[in-house]
């Protein structure tokens, strides 16, 4: 099997949440170890699904420091099919169109796996390894980056330098955001929820319905979409606050910016703890932060500012939920960060609302001077791919490594912006060739 039918064959492999990365690992173990790899893997049960790590190096019993070369194998869902109009509305059918490759985890980054791969595959006879090379495909790191959490626990890398995969059109990430998801859980008042089921048990009913429509972006880059569900609670604040809420949907998940919304509504009158007040009173609290969020911008980041994004917001029996997430910039101390989560806290609690953070990962930087970072500056320049440095709004497995001490950089094919978790997801097959050079250049820098 080519290179391009590997890149096919993982397209073509769920691993969204709701089915795991099982079968995309055993497929990566399965070619790691035809090309001359010791394989091991690490079999997980999460999220009511099987898992699997996979860690493969050229020699094991080794007693040397290691160089990480990881990629998570698992993906967003990917939204309505019907969008996917490059795939034939099938984002697990890659089609190759004018060189670019189009399917779910074409960028985001699946096919850095290969790349990285392909470029270990150079090296398989070498039995004398400075520092060794281990590649590492993990699974959960759209549900908190659980797969890198479990191989830290379990002391399973030794690593000195890692190179985590994102896309990032061939450069070099030094630093990027931290990052906090958060819930809200808003709970109905007695009297309007009995209401509400008994308005739904009518024979004959009617209420009045809008949707919403917005543009899909990465939460960590809301600027470049539009929130459905921002304009459905601006819309929300314009309507007399005692109104029934029969029903209020949005969006697909907490990391991406929703491009649905849908409201439901009977305009009765009387409750005075409304779902609707309560909605409004929240969304004022996340604006008034975003507010505060403007005295600490970073010119290197785009956006400059911390970010606090919506991406569920789901009507359920008794209570609707709302998930999102807040992306802090490295200048954002951890307790600026605690009073920001501490208001919204207390504004949610003053409606009976619960607010919980779930996760939250710490902001990574890369000192420019060090060794690891002017020796792959130096290999992209030997290249001819731009050497300048540059910064991620989001968050990957960099923030859980730097932790331990590993120097991270992130780098690999293909665009973030409009590309990411969005409807025709690609990657240019000459930058999966170009990737694949830059990890034997480093591989030969650092390890031989």
């Amino acid at each position: 099997m080519d290179f391009i039918e590997c890149c096919r064959k993982f397209i073509s492999l769920d691993s969204t949440p709701s089915q795991g990365n099982l079968a995309i690992a055993e497929f990566a173990a399965e070619l790691c170890a035809k090309n001359g790899l010791h394989v091991e893997k690490m079999n997980e049960f999460w999220a009511d699904q099987p898992q699997m790590n996979v860690l493969a190096r050229p020699i094991v019993g080794h007693e040397n420091q290691e160089f990480l070369l990881q990629t998570h194998l698992d993906t967003p869902d990917p939204g309505p099919f019907g969008l996917w109009n490059k795939n034939s509305h099938n984002p697990f059918d890659a089609h190759i169109i004018d060189g670019k490759i189009f399917g779910l985890g074409a960028a985001d980054v699946k096919l850095d796996f290969l790349c990285k791969l392909e470029a270990l595959r150079h090296f398989k006879d070498i039995k004398n390894w400075k520092v060794v090379p281990v590649l590492v495909g993990t699974f959960g790191e759209e549900q908190g980056m659980v797969g890198t959490l479990k191989i830290i626990r379990k002391n399973k890398i030794q690593a000195k330098w890692a190179l985590v995969s994102e896309p990032s059109n061939l450069q070099l990430i030094r630093a990027g955001k931290g990052m906090a998801a958060v819930e809200i859980r808003i709970p109905f008042e007695k009297d309007e929820n009995l209401f509400r089921q008994e308005h739904n048990l009518r024979e004959s009913s009617s209420t009045h319905s809008k949707i919403f429509r917005g543009k899909p972006a990465h939460s960590s880059t809301p600027h470049l979409g539009e929130s459905a569900i921002k304009k459905m609670l601006e819309h929300l604040k314009l309507m007399p606050e005692d109104l029934t809420i029969m029903e209020i949907e949005g969006g697909v998940n907490f990391n991406t910016v929703a491009s649905n919304a849908y409201l439901e509504i009977e305009p009765v009158a009387g409750y005075q703890n409304s779902m609707a007040k309560k909605i409004v009173k929240i969304y004022q609290a996340i604006c008034d932060l975003e507010s505060e969020f403007l005295q600490f911008e970073e010119a290197d980041f785009q956006p400059q500012v911390s970010t606090l994004s919506m991406g569920v917001i789901r009507t359920l029996e008794d209570h609707v939920f709302i998930s999102g997430n807040c992306r802090t910039n490295p200048s954002v101390r951890f307790d600026i960060y605690q009073k920001w989560m501490n208001e919204l806290k207390n504004e949610c609690a003053k409606v009976g609302a619960d607010f919980r953070v779930t996760d939250y990962k710490v902001p990574f930087s890369t000192d420019e001077k060090s060794e690891f970072v002017q020796g792959c500056v130096a290999e992209l320049g030997h290249l001819g791919l731009n050497k300048n440095l540059t910064t991620l709004s989001s968050t990957n497995e960099a923030s859980l490594l730097s932790r331990i001490g590993i120097e991270c950089l992130c780098f690999g094919a293909g665009l973030r912006e409009g590309n990411i978790h969005t409807p025709n997801e690609h990657v240019d097959v000459q930058d999966l060739k170009k990737a694949t050079e830059f990890y034997k250049k480093t591989i030969e820098r650092f390890c031989l």
